[in-house]
């Protein structure tokens, strides 16, 4: 959901709530269809206090599930740099086959894993590299102290980024459940009759027009909201990116340049196995 077709549904929903309030409103009574305005309008309060309150609430906890999506993304770049660091004390070619794996795990989570969250059909699927990982180090058999504390240190840090990747995954096939999402759209559609109910011929129509219109856009909007929170990944303003990820995957190509290793990943550029 990109911002114009945010606006493009908030300008037409209300376009047809205010039509729908002007249309009735030709046919209403003076006055109203209520005959105590006042303990209409009181009954109306309660129906928007509980609405907002609810929806106040969901929101709340969406963009909370959305913070721990970003906050995971990046912790996980973090760790991976972090673990190229730590695979240069490994005994032997262990060393290098493991950074070239790294590369290949930042380069998939950057790629198709993202691609896949975007169009939320990544599911219960794993990282292939991860796996090509777990295999590398179930080889090696550390010898010196130097190794002996890289390979604690190193299954530390893969326990941390499996648990990062956790955090940034989960939201990517909606937060959201669905008998919600229908309590939702059931208040919405008794506040929009219930405000139809306070059309009145003797009020002028750009007042009625505002009455209905301003209410049709608050609760679009905050709709709108929650499907962007439920949807965080993707292309879009706000939406969350692979920024830590690509930036990690410079990071480790400059570090490894600077120490004079020449490591050639087993994969492409989009983390595909060669």
């Amino acid at each position: 959901m990109n911002i114009v077709w945010a606006a493009l549904i908030t300008v037409l929903v209300t376009a047809v709530t205010v039509t729908a309030m002007l249309l009735v409103r030709r046919r209403a009574p003076e006055g109203s269809y209520f005959t105590d305005g006042d303990r209409a309008s009181g009954v109306f309060g309660v129906l928007a206090t509980g609405f907002s309150v609810l929806l106040g609430f969901i929101i709340f906890l969406s963009f909370t599930s959305y913070d721990q999506s970003r906050a995971g993304a990046e912790a996980e770049a973090t760790i991976v740099a972090q673990q190229v660091e730590t695979a240069q004390f490994m005994p032997g070619k262990t060393a290098s086959e493991l950074t070239g794996e790294l590369v290949c795990y930042a380069r998939t989570v950057a790629g198709p894993e993202w691609d896949a969250q975007d169009t939320g059909s990544l599911g219960n699927s794993i990282n292939p590299w991860g796996v090509a990982m777990f295999q590398t180090i179930r080889a090696v058999n550390p010898v010196t102290p130097t190794e002996q504390s890289a390979y604690d240190r190193w299954m530390d840090q893969t326990t941390q980024r499996e648990q990062a990747r956790i955090d940034r995954v989960h939201g990517a096939e909606g937060i959201i459940p669905t008998p919600l999402w229908l309590v939702l759209s059931v208040i919405s559609v008794v506040i929009f009759v219930y405000l139809l109910f306070f059309a009145d011929r003797a009020e002028g129509a750009v007042t009625q027009g505002v009455l209905m219109g301003s209410v049709t856009v608050v609760i679009t909007l905050l709709l709108l909201l929650l499907v962007f929170f439920d949807h965080p990944h993707g292309a879009g303003v706000g939406r969350l990116q692979p920024t830590a990820m690509v930036r990690t995957i410079g990071l480790i190509d400059t570090q490894l340049k600077v120490v004079g290793l020449d490591v050639t990943p087993p994969c492409d550029e989009h983390g595909n196995r060669r």
